[in-house]
């Protein structure tokens, strides 16, 4: 008997992949797209540190009464008002002091009297007498300091108030 071996191959054929085609000639790409590369993930999570935003209080006592509330009513101003308590007068007019006059300084200290006020040598000297006295009163600040200057290299001991 003659025996006949009988085989079947089977093929299976897959549909293969094909970019897609378009009417446009293809061009190599002018840069490369950079690709993301992240740490790896280890089994413990990162340390992560946080600041806090309350303040602390300096002193574990409790505050009087009286604090707390102040405090409640100036967290409580409007931007308007909290403006109003940080202003500061700036002053504007000064008065100039002669506090003493040496008595080997007093006769440049009269022709300074009179340079800058334009008294006559009587009134100048009654000026220089029976010191403190206001020399110049209600200035600006540079009238006040160029004064000063001039008694001062006069021999006069000058402040300003």
């Amino acid at each position: 008997m003659a025996s006949s071996t009988h085989s079947t191959t089977l093929s299976l054929r897959l549909p293969s992949y094909a970019p897609p085609t378009s009417s446009y000639p293809s061009h190599p790409p002018l840069f490369k797209t950079p690709s993301l590369q992240f740490p790896p993930r280890s089994a413990t999570p990162p340390k992560l540190t946080h600041r806090s935003t309350a303040l602390r209080p300096l002193n574990a006592t409790a505050a009087p009464e009286k604090i707390e509330k102040l405090g409640t009513e100036i967290s409580n101003l409007t931007l308007e008002e909290a403006r109003t308590l940080t202003v500061v007068e700036e002053k504007t007019e000064f008065d100039v002091v002669i506090e003493e006059v040496p008595s080997n300084a007093r006769i440049a200290v009269i022709k300074s009297v009179r340079a800058l006020t334009n008294l006559a040598l009587k009134e100048a000297k009654e000026l220089i007498e029976g010191l403190p006295k206001k020399f110049r009163e209600g200035v600006s600040k540079e009238e006040a300091d160029d004064a000063k200057k001039q008694l001062e290299e006069a021999g006069a001991k000058v402040s300003i108030a």
